[in-house]
């Protein structure tokens, strides 16, 4: 059997040299190297600005949708969308596991896991989709996948729905860093709270504020926050076009009597959101970009041009102990647990 490179860089095509995230083209053939666990995939999470930007394409066309697709991974070896760069991630069974990896891994055949790391990285083969939930990114297929030595998975717990798990894991990143980000007293803007893993930031920021911080949700229609208000996630709540940075700023200041925020968490999906962030801030503010629609070239100029000295933190999608983090929300709550599985399970 094959030796393979613990990053994967052994199934990069192009260009040779790179790791498998940037890279243009992997290697999907599914015989595996010795390191790496072949994956049964069972569902695509798709991530959301990827999946908004095909159904954008494609017109709202579940045919068309399909052969974009196929396309990406018969194109790429993956499926990372060439417009957003983004992948998404998985859940299937474990059908073999590398020898070198005996010893090294908790797993077994059979078991059910999450991936935890980008399909924008994960080398695989679509041969039939079979279902699609196109209101929640969700693609159910005949496929395999290949997870390497150093990819991070998380088993799916018995006491949640499979689906529901799922999408939680699939954002868990978000809420995790909130929850590292924010402390006692901060005032926090959550960018686009409604969705996914907005509901999950305000949660936390909540959580972590306390009773002497102010958690602020922000969507860009009345439908949108309607949710966060019945939960009771936010301290304020604000209708406003984030891609209108003055419009989101003059009415974020009006909410914090001029203080602006200590924390600004963006996870919205669509793009020119930045410099509402930046200006949602106060100048020493710390900004959490989590949108993978986010423009590192937008954030940094803007952030110059109007002199602000921000802290700004691109997402990362794994932090330390960021699925334990997200799916104990959904035990700790049992009112956001309910519309969870209502709108994703």
């Amino acid at each position: 059997m094959k030796k393979g490179c613990p990053y994967g860089t052994h199934r990069v095509i192009e260009p040779k040299g790179v790791l498998p995230q940037p890279a243009l083209k992997i290697d999907n053939d599914m015989e595996i190297y010795d390191n790496e666990i072949l994956i049964d995939v069972i569902t695509l999470n798709i991530d959301s600005a990827s999946f908004t930007q095909i159904k954008q394409e494609a017109e709202g066309d579940e045919e068309k949708i399909k052969e974009i697709m196929l396309k990406i991974v018969e194109t790429r070896g993956k499926h990372q969308n060439p417009v957003t760069g983004s992948g998404g991630m998985l859940i299937g069974r474990v059908e073999k596991i590398g020898p070198s990896l005996e010893g090294k891994t908790k797993l077994k055949v059979g078991d059910k896991i999450a991936t935890l790391v980008s399909l924008s990285l994960t080398p695989l083969k679509i041969y039939e989709i079979l279902r699609m939930r196109k209101d929640i990114d969700q693609v159910d297929i005949k496929g395999k996948a290949i997870l390497f030595e150093s990819g991070i998975y998380s088993v799916i717990p018995q006491d949640l729905p499979e689906n529901l798990a799922l999408s939680v894991l699939d954002v868990a990143g978000a809420p995790a860093q909130t929850a590292k980000l924010v402390a006692p007293g901060h005032r926090v803007v959550v960018i686009g709270g409604g969705g996914k893993s907005g509901m999950l930031c305000l949660y936390e920021a909540k959580k972590r504020a306390g009773i002497t911080g102010q958690v602020i949700c922000i969507g860009p229609k009345e439908k949108s926050i309607e949710l966060p208000i019945k939960l009771d996630l936010a301290d304020t709540y604000i209708v406003a076009d984030a891609t209108n940075a003055v419009e989101v700023m003059e009415k974020v200041k009006e909410a914090t009597n001029g203080e602006m925020a200590d924390v600004v968490i963006n996870c919205v999906n669509v793009e020119n959101t930045e410099m509402a962030s930046i200006l949602a801030a106060k100048n020493d503010g710390l900004i959490y970009f989590f949108s993978m629609a986010t423009s590192f070239t937008k954030a940094a100029l803007g952030a110059e041009g109007v002199g602000r000295d921000n802290t700004m933190i691109i997402g990362n999608g794994y932090t330390k102990g960021h699925a334990e983090i997200a799916l104990q929300i959904m035990r700790e709550s049992a009112e956001l647990r309910k519309a969870y599985e209502e709108l994703y399970a």
